[in-house]
């Protein structure tokens, strides 16, 4: 059982030390870690409601608007009336926002096969495999412990 909290704690030091050193190189072309998701998000899917951003990307509602208001303030997104929803907005990425987004993405691809060029191709492969194992398994329990709570959620309703 030790060695299993060795090798999580080994993956959160990762993680973290990987997660610091993008948002430094990302930062330094002009858009945070954080911000660059909204921007990547939104360059993808196109136009949406900022309701569609925090669920997509789960997020607090609260924290979207937020982070939206500090993109429009930049000029990186624009707010417009949904055609639909008089009292919804529309959230798109600017042409200013792609250029920001293209130029922050090249330090952060760099930096990451930096780091990755310590393993070969067969131990790439394998910690792929691996880390694809450990992400099912959370799924899994993570499903487990919705279907729980909704149980619980009928139980109490009757």
């Amino acid at each position: 059982m030790k060695k299993t909290f060795e090798v999580s704690d080994r993956l959160f030091e990762l993680y973290h030390r990987v997660h610091r050193l993008v948002n430094e190189s990302m930062t330094e072309e002009g858009v945070s870690l954080a911000r660059s998701k909204f921007l990547f998000f939104l360059s993808k899917l196109g136009p949406c409601r900022s309701t569609d951003i925090a669920c997509a990307l789960n997020f607090a509602p609260r924290t979207v608007t937020e982070a939206i208001d500090g993109l429009e303030r930049d000029r990186l997104v624009m707010r417009k009336p949904d055609p639909e929803d008089r009292r919804a907005k529309i959230v798109s990425i600017t042409e200013t926002g792609r250029v920001v987004l293209e130029a922050a993405e090249h330090p952060r691809k760099q930096l990451l096969e930096e780091i990755f060029s310590a393993l070969d191709d067969e131990e790439l492969d394998a910690l792929f495999d691996i880390v694809g194992k450990l992400v099912d398994r959370t799924d899994e329990i993570r499903k487990r412990k919705d279907e729980a709570e909704e149980a619980a959620q009928i139980a109490i309703a009757r």
